[in-house]
């Protein structure tokens, strides 16, 4: 007998819709909560438990570099960060904290990875088909509103040196971590030198019988931005009335005096000369003088991302570390052949970052025209949003620290510029809620002028390059 296969249940619903449950996707669902009593949200987590970054990164010295200040939900300030850059335990408790206050748990659902969106214009809906990476089984899902919440910093960015399968020994990412290997007088290359290096090499060195890292680019390290808050900062943030409100406006005004770096000005150059005079000061006060050269980058500061010290110069001085730019040829069952000979090892570890250029790689989103996402940007030279949020054709559907949008304290902006405009529009459009757009260029003016010029541009200028 001939055996056909089950037919799909018919889809659930919910008026809003999450692809990802991070900081961003947790924050989505408790500002529509807060803000205008909206519980009818499902949120999708691809990962067996919510939390994002957060959740996959948990590697020895993992921490936040902007402070805590800052990162976190402008409507709900913790007093109770132990530094003004938070390790990451304390971020994925904030986040816990938020679910549970917001009853946002039973609205999660792990295991839980998008495949493909599509706009159906007969029902004015987005459908969402939905693999439960556990059991396997393949589910619909309809919503009004959608939301794509991803992130960057989550899927790992593959060793790509031949001959990874021939090491005899453990190889993982950072964002894999591995508990169950012991490092414990073990030899370890460590790949990449970027934020995560900078912070995981001081954090397993003095277990390590002999630790190689190899760079392959330099970044401008910078002082370290993770002091202690004393505890009767902590005190008074948390019984004076006001005080967190003020601690964030203060952070805010001097991360935005940092911004100054970024412009193509001669404000903007003074800016990045002083810093690049100061992030040498501090490297040759606190590296040994034999790496000063291996670690002084030659582009301008701010072309990329800004590293803050988390002990890396200062754990170069110990006997038991070689920092190296030798080039990688081929890794072999004892370790990798470099250009210059063999570098043993019983572990390697990627550092190595992420795969960000394309957030929609592992999800179809067709709009309302039968194109992808993809494909509406490719016939339009290149990704674009208005205010790095919602695409044309792509009615309904929002981007949340996406393609174009990568810094926090604009995901909790970002949130603000449609929320208000989709809650009028469903109350004043029952038929088809669509995105207005008057509220958005409203909301714009929030922003410092420099940005509303350019959020959303992902090139730098031609002397970044």
């Amino acid at each position: 007998m001939a055996e056909f296969a089950k037919p799909m249940a018919e889809p659930t619903y919910s008026q809003f819709a999450s692809i990802g449950g991070g900081f961003s996707g947790i924050g989505l669902g408790a500002t529509l909560q807060r803000w205008y009593g909206i519980t009818d949200v499902r949120i999708f987590e691809r990962d067996e438990f919510y939390g994002g970054t957060w959740w996959a990164n948990n590697y020895p010295g993992a921490a936040c570099d902007i402070p805590s200040a800052l990162y976190s939900l402008s409507y709900e300030p913790n007093a109770d960060w132990s530094k003004l850059c938070p390790p990451r335990d304390e971020l994925l408790q904030y986040i816990i904290r938020v679910v549970n206050k917001y009853g946002l748990e039973d609205r999660i659902s792990l295991n839980s990875r998008v495949d493909r969106c599509e706009w159906r214009e007969e029902s004015r809906r987005w459908r969402l088909t939905v693999h439960n990476v556990k059991t396997g089984e393949t589910s619909l899902h309809e919503c009004q509103f959608l939301f794509t919440c991803a992130g960057g910093l989550v899927t790992p960015q593959e060793l790509d040196i031949p001959g990874a399968a021939s090491f005899k020994g453990p190889v993982f990412h950072t964002a894999r971590w591995r508990k169950d290997v012991d490092l414990t007088g073990k030899k370890v290359i460590v790949i990449g030198n970027g934020a995560t290096g900078n912070q995981l090499v001081p954090a397993i060195l003095p277990k390590t019988k002999h630790l190689t890292h190899l760079v392959r680019s330099q970044h401008w390290i910078l002082r370290p931005n993770d002091t202690a808050l004393d505890p009767l900062l902590r005190f008074s943030l948390k019984y004076i009335p006001g005080a967190m409100i003020a601690q964030r406006l203060l952070v805010f005004l001097i991360a935005e005096e940092g911004f100054r770096g970024f412009c193509m000005s001669r404000d903007g150059q003074w800016a990045r000369n002083h810093q690049r005079k100061g992030a040498i000061a501090y490297l040759k006060e606190t590296a040994p003088e034999k790496y000063h050269d291996l670690l002084v980058p030659d582009y301008e500061p701010n072309c990329k991302r800004r590293v803050f010290d988390a002990g890396y110069l200062k754990c170069l001085n110990e006997d038991n570390i070689t920092l190296t730019t030798e080039k990688p040829i081929e890794v072999v069952p004892e370790g990798i052949r470099t250009e210059k000979g063999l570098i043993e090892a019983d572990v390697i570890v990627l550092a190595n970052g992420f795969k960000t250029g394309d957030p929609f790689s592992n999800i179809e989103i067709v709009g309302s025209h039968g194109k992808t996402i993809q494909e509406h940007w490719s016939s339009n030279g290149g990704p674009g949003a208005y205010n790095c949020t919602s695409i044309n054709g792509f009615p309904n559907f929002f981007m949340i620290l996406g393609e174009l949008l990568f810094f926090f304290p604009c995901t909790d902006l970002s949130r603000s510029f449609f929320a208000d405009d989709m809650f009028s529009s469903r109350t004043k459009h029952t038929d088809r809620p669509q995105l207005g757009t008057a509220g958005l260029r409203e909301r714009h003016q929030l922003l410092p002028a420099p940005h509303q010029a350019h959020l959303g541009r992902r090139r730098c200028d031609g002397r970044c390059a």
